[in-house]
C-alpha cells in the first residue's frame, strides 16, 4: 500500500486473520487480540519483539572483544548472556513499563493485559521481581564463569535495571522527556548488551564504551518510532515525547536523522581506525535504510511504523555487527 505525499485517502488494509492477530498478541505488538491464558498474558507483557536488538547487542559485544571462540563453553555463555539481556532483563523492563503506563495504555491500547483487567496487578508485580532477580542471578553466574575479579556483568545488569526503573517510574520517569528518555532507551538497547558481551569474553575499553554510547544516539532515533503509537495518551497525561512536542511529521524526520547521522559518524570512525572495507560495507547497509525511511517512516509513521521497523531494522543491526567486528580487529580500539 502506497501513500503519495499529497493524497487525502488511503486504502484500508485487509482485516487480519486470527493467526496474525494471535502472533501480535504474543509478540506484544499494537493491534493484538485478547486472551485469558495467563502465560500468554505474561509473555505479552514481556514484549518478545523488543528482545531482538538486545540479543544482537550481545553478539556484537562478543565480536568486538576479539576473543570469542566457536567452542561449546563460549556458545553456552553467549546464550546465557542473551537470556539475561533479552527475556529476563528486557522482559523486566517492558513489564515494569506497562505497570507504570497502565493509565496511558488505557487510552492508547486498552486491550493490553493490565488496562483490560486480564491480569491482576499482584501477578504483574510478582513477574517484575522474578524477571529482575533471575536476570541478576544469571549476571552473577556469568561473572563467575568468566572469573572476573570485579563482577562487571552484574554491575552492568544492576545499572541497566536501575535505568529501566527510573525510565518508567515516578518521580524521575525519564520517558516524560523525549530526548532524555529516548536516549536512555537507545543506550539500553545498544550500549548495555554490547558492553555485557564484550566484558564477558574480553575487556571493555573506554574507547569502545564511548563509541557505543555515540552509536546509542542512533538508538534514540529508533526509540522515537515507539512513541508514535502513544501520542494520544502521552499528550493527555503530559508526557513530552518528541511526537507530542514537535508533531508527527517533524518527529519522523528527527528519528530518521538521528539514525542516519550517527551511523555515518561510525563510518568516519571506521575510516579513522583503518577499517576501510568495513566502512564501505556500513555505507552500503545505510543506503537501504534511507530508502525505507522514505517509503514508510517519512510518509506515515503512524500507519507504517511496524513495516518500517521490520524492513529497515535488519540493515541497522547488520551494520552494528560490521562495526563490532571491525572494532574487534583493530588494535587501536583494544587499549584503554
Amino acid at each position: 500500500m502506497a501513500l503519495s505525499a499529497g493524497s487525502l485517502t488511503t486504502k484500508l488494509p485487509p482485516p487480519e486473520t486470527p493467526a496474525v492477530s494471535d502472533a501480535r498478541q504474543l509478540l506484544g505488538i499494537k493491534g493484538a487480540s485478547g486472551t485469558t491464558n495467563i502465560w500468554k498474558l505474561r509473555l505479552q507483557l514481556m514484549k518478545p519483539v523488543t528482545w531482538i536488538p538486545l540479543l544482537w547487542g550481545v553478539i556484537c559485544g562478543a565480536a568486538a572483544s576479539g576473543q570469542y571462540q566457536w567452542r561449546v563453553p563460549d556458545v553456552l555463555a553467549a546464550a546465557a548472556c542473551m537470556v539475561m539481556s533479552g527475556p529476563l532483563l528486557t522482559g523486566y523492563t517492558q513489564t515494569i513499563n506497562d505497570y507504570y503506563d497502565r493509565e496511558i495504555d488505557a487510552i492508547n491500547e486498552p486491550y493490553r493485559p493490565i488496562p483490560s483487567g486480564a491480569i491482576p496487578l499482584t501477578q504483574v508485580k510478582l513477574q517484575i521481581w522474578m524477571l529482575l532477580l533471575g536476570g541478576l542471578a544469571v549476571a552473577y553466574g556469568l561473572d563467575r564463569w568468566a572469573e572476573h575479579t570485579t563482577p562487571v556483568v552484574l554491575f552492568l545488569a544492576l545499572g541497566g535495571s536501575f535505568v529501566s526503573f527510573i525510565y518508567s517510574a515516578p518521580p524521575l520517569k525519564l520517558k516524560q522527556n523525549g530526548w532524555i528518555g529516548n536516549y536512555a532507551l537507545g543506550a539500553s538497547y545498544i550500549a548495555l548488551p554490547w558492553w555485557a558481551g564484550q566484558a564477558l569474553f574480553g575487556q571493555l575499553t573506554w574507547t569502545t564504551a564511548l563509541l557505543t554510547l555515540a552509536y546509542s544516539l542512533a538508538g534514540l532515533g529508533i526509540a522515537v518510532i515507539n512513541d508514535f503509537k502513544s501520542v494520544e495518551g502521552d499528550r493527555a497525561l503530559g508526557l513530552q515525547s518528541l511526537p507530542v512536542v514537535f508533531g508527527i511529521k517533524k518527529a519522523s524526520w528527527i528519528s530518521a536523522g538521528m539514525i542516519d547521522i550517527f551511523q555515518l559518524a561510525m563510518v568516519v570512525v571506521l575510516i579513522a581506525i583503518g577499517q576501510h572495507f568495513a566502512s564501505v560495507v556500513l555505507i552500503l547497509l545505510i543506503i537501504p535504510q534511507i530508502t525505507f525511511q522514505d517509503i514508510w517512516l517519512l510518509r506515515d509513521p503512524l500507519a507504517f511504523d511496524v513495516r518500517y521497523q521490520t524492513s529497515a531494522q535488519p540493515f541497522l543491526i547488520l551494520g552494528m555487527l560490521v562495526t563490532a567486528l571491525a572494532i574487534g580487529h583493530s588494535p587501536l580500539t583494544q587499549v584503554m
